[in-house]
């Protein structure tokens, strides 16, 4: 039976690459001199640094605009309202990634394909979704239902298509 998986996946060769590029043009422009901006990953997510709070936020737009660049969707990172105060009046702000398909999310794939009334089933595995039917037209017009649908807001990928 016809099937493939229905992914979430980051790219962290290019998110190390777009970090690098922000943390060099970090260094050099002229705004961010003395303000000991930087860019950093760590267990939790990337932690940005800088000594004001107005700094890190156009760190951050820096770091963004170097992953769309990268072609890394937006939808990963989780850039929380408020800044953290660090030592000595700097600020930080830690953005969480995410990467896999939350069980929550997971739910609202499998319940957006059996309303759709296509001809397969949905089967949640772990961090991704699986979707099998006896068509291969079939499995096709599920791709398409699920790139439309703008209120998962997440970055999907298909893989694993077997015939």
């Amino acid at each position: 039976m016809p099937s493939f998986d229905v992914v979430s996946k980051l790219d962290w060769a290019e998110v190390t690459n777009a970090m690098n590029q922000a943390q060099k043009e970090l260094s050099q422009r002229f705004d961010f001199k003395g303000t000991e901006a930087e860019v950093e990953r760590n267990e939790d997510g990337i932690v940005v640094r800088a000594s004001e709070e107005d700094r890190v936020r156009a760190a951050i737009v820096v770091l963004q605009e170097k992953l769309i660049r990268r072609k890394v969707s937006l939808k990963h990172f989780d850039v929380p309202k408020k800044a953290e105060k660090g030592p000595k009046g700097s600020s930080r702000i830690l953005i969480k990634v995410q990467e896999g398909i939350e069980a929550d999310k997971a739910r609202e794939i499998v319940k957006l394909i059996k309303d759709s009334k296509l001809k397969v089933q949905a089967a949640i595995q772990d961090l991704t979704v699986r979707i099998s039917g006896k068509k291969r037209d079939d499995l096709q017009a599920a791709m398409q239902l699920l790139r439309g649908a703008e209120a998962l807001n997440l970055d999907l990928q298909f893989t694993n298509f077997r015939d």
